[in-house]
Protein backbone atom coordinates (compact mmCIF):
# COMPACT_ATOMS: atom_id res chain seq x y z
CA UNK A 1 0.00 0.00 0.00
CA UNK A 2 1.25 3.81 -0.92
CA UNK A 3 0.62 6.46 0.94
CA UNK A 4 0.67 9.61 -0.77
CA UNK A 5 1.03 13.26 1.10
CA UNK A 6 0.45 15.90 -1.10
CA UNK A 7 1.35 19.50 0.11
CA UNK A 8 -0.24 23.18 0.28
CA UNK A 9 0.98 26.41 0.24
CA UNK A 10 -1.32 28.82 2.33
CA UNK A 11 -0.97 32.01 1.09
CA UNK A 12 -1.08 34.68 4.48
CA UNK A 13 -4.00 37.40 4.14
CA UNK A 14 -1.42 40.22 4.02
CA UNK A 15 2.06 40.20 4.14
CA UNK A 16 2.66 43.27 6.79
CA UNK A 17 0.93 45.46 9.47
CA UNK A 18 -1.57 47.92 7.93
CA UNK A 19 0.42 50.91 8.06
CA UNK A 20 3.05 49.09 6.51
CA UNK A 21 1.56 48.18 3.96
CA UNK A 22 0.23 51.84 3.02
CA UNK A 23 3.69 53.16 3.30
CA UNK A 24 5.94 49.84 1.28
CA UNK A 25 3.00 48.25 -0.53
CA UNK A 26 1.67 44.89 0.21
CA UNK A 27 3.98 42.64 -2.65
CA UNK A 28 6.67 41.35 -0.11
CA UNK A 29 6.64 40.48 3.76
CA UNK A 30 8.16 43.99 5.80
CA UNK A 31 11.71 43.50 7.33
CA UNK A 32 11.87 43.19 10.92
CA UNK A 33 13.66 46.85 10.98
CA UNK A 34 10.64 48.28 8.86
CA UNK A 35 8.16 46.77 11.55
CA UNK A 36 10.10 47.58 14.68
CA UNK A 37 10.98 51.41 13.44
CA UNK A 38 8.22 52.92 10.94
CA UNK A 39 5.20 54.69 12.31
CA UNK A 40 5.50 53.84 15.70
CA UNK A 41 5.24 56.81 17.27
CA UNK A 42 2.09 58.34 17.94
CA UNK A 43 0.78 61.45 15.63
CA UNK A 44 -2.97 62.44 16.58
CA UNK A 45 -4.96 61.74 19.82
CA UNK A 46 -2.75 63.06 22.47
CA UNK A 47 -4.50 63.74 26.12
CA UNK A 48 -2.54 67.40 26.91
CA UNK A 49 0.67 69.09 26.25
CA UNK A 50 3.35 68.59 28.53
CA UNK A 51 3.20 70.63 31.26
CA UNK A 52 7.04 71.75 30.90
CA UNK A 53 6.59 72.87 27.57
CA UNK A 54 3.25 74.18 27.06
CA UNK A 55 3.71 75.19 23.02
CA UNK A 56 4.46 71.97 22.01
CA UNK A 57 2.87 68.40 21.49
CA UNK A 58 4.46 65.76 23.39
CA UNK A 59 5.46 64.67 19.60
CA UNK A 60 6.00 67.63 17.46
CA UNK A 61 7.30 68.48 14.34
CA UNK A 62 7.72 72.18 15.11
CA UNK A 63 10.64 71.25 17.38
CA UNK A 64 13.09 71.97 14.71
CA UNK A 65 13.30 74.37 11.95
CA UNK A 66 14.13 71.10 9.36
CA UNK A 67 11.04 70.82 7.48
CA UNK A 68 10.52 67.38 5.91
CA UNK A 69 7.40 66.00 3.90
CA UNK A 70 8.02 62.69 5.51
CA UNK A 71 10.40 62.18 8.59
CA UNK A 72 9.94 58.49 7.67
CA UNK A 73 11.96 59.18 4.98
CA UNK A 74 15.44 58.63 6.76
CA UNK A 75 15.98 54.98 7.28
CA UNK A 76 19.04 53.36 9.33
CA UNK A 77 21.02 51.62 6.46
CA UNK A 78 22.97 49.62 9.10
CA UNK A 79 18.61 48.60 10.36
CA UNK A 80 19.25 48.38 13.97
CA UNK A 81 16.34 47.60 15.76
CA UNK A 82 16.38 46.39 19.20
CA UNK A 83 17.40 42.69 18.41
CA UNK A 84 20.21 43.30 15.79
CA UNK A 85 21.74 46.32 18.21
CA UNK A 86 22.03 44.27 21.14
CA UNK A 87 22.89 41.34 19.23
CA UNK A 88 26.25 43.68 17.71
CA UNK A 89 26.80 44.62 20.59
CA UNK A 90 27.21 41.58 22.39
CA UNK A 91 29.69 40.35 20.04
CA UNK A 92 31.54 43.76 20.39
CA UNK A 93 31.48 43.69 24.01
CA UNK A 94 32.70 40.32 24.01
CA UNK A 95 36.16 41.06 22.63
CA UNK A 96 36.19 44.31 24.36
CA UNK A 97 36.03 42.09 27.20
CA UNK A 98 38.61 40.02 26.61
CA UNK A 99 41.19 42.25 25.24
CA UNK A 100 40.64 44.51 28.57
CA UNK A 101 41.24 41.04 30.20
CA UNK A 102 44.56 40.17 28.73
CA UNK A 103 46.15 43.82 29.22
CA UNK A 104 44.97 42.96 32.98
CA UNK A 105 45.94 39.34 33.30
CA UNK A 106 49.57 40.38 31.68
CA UNK A 107 49.77 43.56 32.98
CA UNK A 108 50.61 44.81 29.44
CA UNK A 109 50.52 48.49 30.63
CA UNK A 110 53.89 47.62 32.61
CA UNK A 111 55.60 47.56 29.53
CA UNK A 112 54.46 50.91 28.02
CA UNK A 113 56.93 53.88 28.38
CA UNK A 114 55.60 56.47 31.02
CA UNK A 115 55.65 59.02 28.68
CA UNK A 116 53.00 57.51 26.55
CA UNK A 117 50.90 56.62 29.77
CA UNK A 118 51.04 60.18 30.55
CA UNK A 119 49.65 61.43 27.13
CA UNK A 120 46.89 58.86 27.65
CA UNK A 121 45.99 60.14 30.97
CA UNK A 122 46.46 64.03 29.41
CA UNK A 123 44.53 63.55 26.28
CA UNK A 124 42.51 59.93 26.53
CA UNK A 125 40.98 60.31 29.91
CA UNK A 126 39.33 63.71 29.54
CA UNK A 127 37.09 62.47 26.74
CA UNK A 128 35.17 59.97 29.64
CA UNK A 129 33.46 63.45 30.11
CA UNK A 130 32.63 64.16 26.33
CA UNK A 131 31.35 60.58 25.99
CA UNK A 132 29.05 61.49 29.37
CA UNK A 133 28.07 64.94 27.55
CA UNK A 134 26.94 62.86 23.78
CA UNK A 135 25.17 60.54 26.05
CA UNK A 136 23.43 62.94 27.46
CA UNK A 137 22.69 65.22 23.94
CA UNK A 138 21.49 62.63 22.27
CA UNK A 139 19.03 61.22 25.54
CA UNK A 140 17.99 64.82 24.73
CA UNK A 141 17.59 64.09 21.08
CA UNK A 142 15.58 61.13 21.92
CA UNK A 143 13.07 62.95 23.86
CA UNK A 144 12.41 66.06 21.67
CA UNK A 145 12.95 64.37 17.89
CA UNK A 146 9.88 63.57 15.38
CA UNK A 147 10.22 60.57 14.27
CA UNK A 148 10.51 56.61 15.71
CA UNK A 149 13.26 56.06 13.22
CA UNK A 150 15.20 59.17 14.86
CA UNK A 151 14.48 57.91 18.41
CA UNK A 152 15.46 54.63 17.90
CA UNK A 153 19.22 56.37 16.51
CA UNK A 154 19.57 58.10 19.02
CA UNK A 155 18.87 56.14 21.67
CA UNK A 156 20.90 53.43 20.76
CA UNK A 157 23.81 56.43 20.18
CA UNK A 158 23.19 57.44 23.38
CA UNK A 159 24.29 53.92 25.20
CA UNK A 160 26.85 53.55 23.03
CA UNK A 161 28.68 56.90 24.75
CA UNK A 162 27.86 55.46 28.09
CA UNK A 163 29.66 52.56 27.25
CA UNK A 164 32.77 54.55 25.74
CA UNK A 165 32.50 56.56 29.16
CA UNK A 166 32.91 53.46 30.82
CA UNK A 167 35.83 51.84 28.62
CA UNK A 168 37.72 54.97 29.01
CA UNK A 169 37.53 54.83 32.60
CA UNK A 170 38.41 51.41 32.71
CA UNK A 171 41.69 52.68 30.48
CA UNK A 172 42.72 55.13 32.98
CA UNK A 173 42.25 52.52 35.89
CA UNK A 174 44.60 49.90 33.92
CA UNK A 175 46.96 52.31 33.88
CA UNK A 176 46.94 52.97 37.57
CA UNK A 177 46.12 49.65 38.89
CA UNK A 178 42.91 50.46 39.84
CA UNK A 179 43.73 53.63 41.41
CA UNK A 180 41.78 56.27 40.95
CA UNK A 181 44.56 58.97 40.43
CA UNK A 182 44.21 59.33 36.20
CA UNK A 183 40.47 59.43 36.51
CA UNK A 184 40.93 61.95 39.66
CA UNK A 185 43.10 63.81 37.32
CA UNK A 186 41.02 64.06 33.88
CA UNK A 187 38.21 65.52 36.01
CA UNK A 188 40.22 68.31 37.39
CA UNK A 189 41.41 68.54 34.29
CA UNK A 190 38.33 69.13 32.41
CA UNK A 191 37.10 71.47 35.05
CA UNK A 192 39.91 73.67 34.88
CA UNK A 193 42.79 72.95 32.75
CA UNK A 194 43.01 75.54 29.89
CA UNK A 195 43.13 73.51 27.12
CA UNK A 196 39.83 72.03 27.73
CA UNK A 197 37.29 74.99 28.45
CA UNK A 198 36.97 75.49 25.17
CA UNK A 199 35.65 71.80 24.12
CA UNK A 200 33.77 72.18 28.19
CA UNK A 201 32.54 75.43 26.80
CA UNK A 202 30.86 74.83 23.72
CA UNK A 203 29.64 71.49 24.84
CA UNK A 204 27.87 73.00 27.55
CA UNK A 205 26.43 75.13 24.87
CA UNK A 206 25.13 72.02 23.16
CA UNK A 207 23.33 71.11 26.22
CA UNK A 208 21.01 74.30 25.83
CA UNK A 209 19.90 74.21 22.14
CA UNK A 210 16.48 74.75 21.22
CA UNK A 211 16.19 73.00 18.33
CA UNK A 212 17.22 69.14 18.40
CA UNK A 213 18.45 68.70 15.09
CA UNK A 214 21.05 71.05 14.82
CA UNK A 215 22.05 69.33 18.44
CA UNK A 216 22.41 66.38 16.21
CA UNK A 217 24.33 67.88 13.50
CA UNK A 218 26.89 69.59 16.15
CA UNK A 219 27.46 66.43 18.24
CA UNK A 220 27.21 63.68 16.39
CA UNK A 221 28.32 65.06 13.10
CA UNK A 222 30.52 67.33 13.94
CA UNK A 223 32.21 67.13 17.17
CA UNK A 224 32.16 63.20 16.90
CA UNK A 225 33.85 64.13 13.19
CA UNK A 226 36.82 65.91 14.69
CA UNK A 227 37.68 63.73 18.14
CA UNK A 228 37.24 60.17 16.38
CA UNK A 229 39.49 60.87 13.56
CA UNK A 230 42.03 63.14 15.39
CA UNK A 231 42.18 60.66 18.87
CA UNK A 232 41.08 57.13 18.11
CA UNK A 233 42.76 57.34 15.17
CA UNK A 234 45.73 59.96 14.14
CA UNK A 235 46.86 60.75 18.18
CA UNK A 236 46.39 56.49 18.77
CA UNK A 237 48.45 55.83 15.61
CA UNK A 238 51.03 58.13 16.84
CA UNK A 239 51.67 56.42 20.75
CA UNK A 240 51.37 53.09 19.16
CA UNK A 241 54.36 54.26 16.64
CA UNK A 242 55.91 54.80 20.01
CA UNK A 243 55.58 52.31 21.87
CA UNK A 244 51.35 52.39 23.34
CA UNK A 245 49.75 49.54 20.62
CA UNK A 246 47.97 48.26 24.14
CA UNK A 247 46.25 51.27 24.45
CA UNK A 248 44.79 51.01 20.30
CA UNK A 249 43.72 47.33 21.80
CA UNK A 250 41.74 48.62 24.59
CA UNK A 251 39.73 51.49 22.05
CA UNK A 252 39.09 48.75 19.11
CA UNK A 253 34.82 49.33 19.46
CA UNK A 254 35.31 53.37 19.26
CA UNK A 255 37.39 53.07 16.10
CA UNK A 256 35.23 50.26 14.80
CA UNK A 257 32.12 52.33 16.18
CA UNK A 258 32.81 55.57 14.39
CA UNK A 259 33.26 53.49 10.69
CA UNK A 260 29.65 52.66 11.39
CA UNK A 261 28.40 55.56 13.01
CA UNK A 262 29.86 57.99 9.73
CA UNK A 263 27.03 55.73 7.74
CA UNK A 264 24.39 56.77 9.00
CA UNK A 265 25.29 60.06 9.60
CA UNK A 266 26.13 60.57 6.17
CA UNK A 267 22.91 59.28 4.79
CA UNK A 268 20.95 61.94 7.48
CA UNK A 269 23.17 64.61 5.69
CA UNK A 270 22.03 63.26 2.37
CA UNK A 271 18.43 62.77 2.73
CA UNK A 272 17.72 65.93 4.63
CA UNK A 273 19.51 68.03 2.50
CA UNK A 274 17.85 66.66 -0.75
CA UNK A 275 14.79 67.38 0.53
CA UNK A 276 14.73 71.09 0.38
CA UNK A 277 16.87 74.44 -0.38
CA UNK A 278 15.89 75.79 3.07
CA UNK A 279 17.01 72.70 4.70
CA UNK A 280 20.31 72.26 2.62
CA UNK A 281 20.98 76.29 3.77
CA UNK A 282 20.27 75.64 7.61
CA UNK A 283 22.51 72.89 7.79
CA UNK A 284 24.96 74.04 5.80
CA UNK A 285 25.08 76.89 8.19
CA UNK A 286 24.86 74.55 11.61
CA UNK A 287 28.05 72.76 9.88
CA UNK A 288 29.86 76.38 9.38
CA UNK A 289 29.13 77.33 13.11
CA UNK A 290 29.82 74.54 14.94
CA UNK A 291 32.70 73.21 12.77
CA UNK A 292 33.97 77.02 12.86
CA UNK A 293 33.74 76.91 17.15
CA UNK A 294 34.93 72.94 18.07
CA UNK A 295 37.81 73.51 15.43
CA UNK A 296 39.26 76.26 17.55
CA UNK A 297 37.98 74.41 21.18
CA UNK A 298 40.05 71.64 20.20
CA UNK A 299 43.07 72.96 18.73
CA UNK A 300 44.80 73.67 22.16
CA UNK A 301 43.92 69.74 22.92
CA UNK A 302 46.05 68.83 19.19
CA UNK A 303 48.68 71.18 20.08
CA UNK A 304 49.67 69.00 23.24
CA UNK A 305 48.36 65.57 21.62
CA UNK A 306 50.75 66.13 18.23
CA UNK A 307 52.97 69.42 19.38
CA UNK A 308 53.94 71.88 16.52
CA UNK A 309 51.86 69.52 13.89
CA UNK A 310 48.58 69.51 16.12
CA UNK A 311 47.19 72.43 14.43
CA UNK A 312 47.82 70.83 10.68
CA UNK A 313 46.63 67.54 12.15
CA UNK A 314 43.55 69.01 13.04
CA UNK A 315 43.08 71.12 10.17
CA UNK A 316 43.39 67.80 7.93
CA UNK A 317 40.67 65.97 9.88
CA UNK A 318 38.18 69.45 9.50
CA UNK A 319 38.25 69.29 5.65
CA UNK A 320 37.98 65.67 5.84
CA UNK A 321 34.67 65.82 7.62
CA UNK A 322 33.68 68.96 5.07
CA UNK A 323 34.72 67.14 2.09
CA UNK A 324 32.83 64.08 3.28
CA UNK A 325 29.51 66.57 3.85
CA UNK A 326 30.39 67.84 0.68
CA UNK A 327 29.51 64.47 -1.25
CA UNK A 328 26.21 64.62 0.54
CA UNK A 329 25.47 67.81 -0.16
CA UNK A 330 26.17 70.07 2.72
CA UNK A 331 28.06 73.14 1.11
CA UNK A 332 30.76 75.19 3.26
Amino acid sequence: MSIEISAKSIQPIRLAYGNLQERFGNKKPASRYQEAVYDVQPTTNFQFRPLWDKNHNIYDKNRTAIVMEDWYSFADPRQYYYGTYTITRAKQQEVAEHNFAFVDKRDLFDSVPEAIKQQVRDILIPLRHVEWAANMNNCQITDECFGSNFSSVAMFNAMDRLGMAQYVTRIGLLIDKNEETSIDTAKVAWMEAPQWQGLRHAIEDMFVLDDWFELMVAQNVVLDGLVFPLIYNRFEKKITSEGGATVAMLTEFMDDWYAETVRWTNVLAKITVKESDANKALISKWVDKWATRLTTAIEPIAIEAFGAEGVSELSEVKQELLTRLGKQGVMV
